[in-house]
């Protein structure tokens, strides 16, 4: 029997990130689900075959560098950890706010792709996924640290997928709108509800939903899409 692919998952202890943890290892893959602190109730759902679970802060370069030394070479990558980050006009973001929306949605990402790309190259076979955000293609008013982020998000994906495609590495990003999730319940409700209006579908997306399109994404079924962008969005998207 085969070994198992290594999934890495970062803010997986909620959210997306735990949707695409479930899922993943219902695909059958070994998931390294990582996140900052866990509840006691979030270290209990957490607990599931295949599962193993590593407190990680992505902005620390040399904590991801050991988790990914530790975990022997990853084949799949889930970028999931964000924060929101402040909701409020642009020109009343404050210095350490603005700083570490970027540090937490963009370094991070940068962090952990960087810690895994190279083994992927080694044994010649990668995914990466981003979470990114509809957000980070039309920007969100009152979101303006967290748009940024995202959108550079998007950038690096696309960089990174020209760089690799030559190499069995597929690096594509997802772009959600407005999805039920913990993060979300956090967001001011006036903003809530300027992303719905702005959906056709007129309901908001399940982590369910998110996860299905990442379970491809990360499978061998994904073979001729790199440096894309997949809107998930209930026809919110316009390009």
């Amino acid at each position: 029997m085969p070994t198992p692919r290594t999934a890495l998952v970062t803010g997986a202890a909620q959210g997306i990130g735990l949707a695409c943890t479930r899922r993943l290892s219902d695909d059958g893959l070994r998931v390294i689900a990582t996140d900052i602190q866990p509840t006691p109730q979030e270290r209990e759902i957490l607990d599931t075959p295949n599962v193993e679970y590593r407190i990680l802060d992505v902005t620390n370069p040399t904590a991801v560098a050991e988790v990914v030394a530790d975990t022997g070479p990853v084949d799949v990558l889930v970028n999931s950890a964000g924060v929101v980050g402040p909701n409020v006009p642009f020109w009343e973001v404050e210095d350490e706010a603005w700083r570490r929306t970027l540090e937490v949605n963009l370094t991070g990402t940068f962090n952990t792709m960087r810690a895994v790309i190279p083994g992927m190259r080694a044994s010649g076979w990668g995914r990466i996924v981003n979470i990114a955000s509809i957000a980070g293609k039309e920007g969100n008013p009152k979101l303006s640290a967290y748009s940024a982020s995202k959108a550079a998000v998007i950038g690096l994906t696309k960089s990174a997928g020209k760089e690799l495609a030559t190499e069995n590495i597929l690096v594509n990003a997802i772009a959600p709108a407005v999805i039920s999730t913990p993060m979300n319940a956090r967001t001011a409700p006036e903003v809530l509800e300027y992303m719905l209006s702005k959906i056709p579908m007129g309901r908001i997306g399940e982590v369910d939903e998110v996860a299905e399109l990442v379970s491809w994404l990360a499978s061998d079924k994904c073979s001729f899409s790199t440096g894309a962008v997949y809107d998930i969005s209930g026809g919110r998207a316009t390009y």
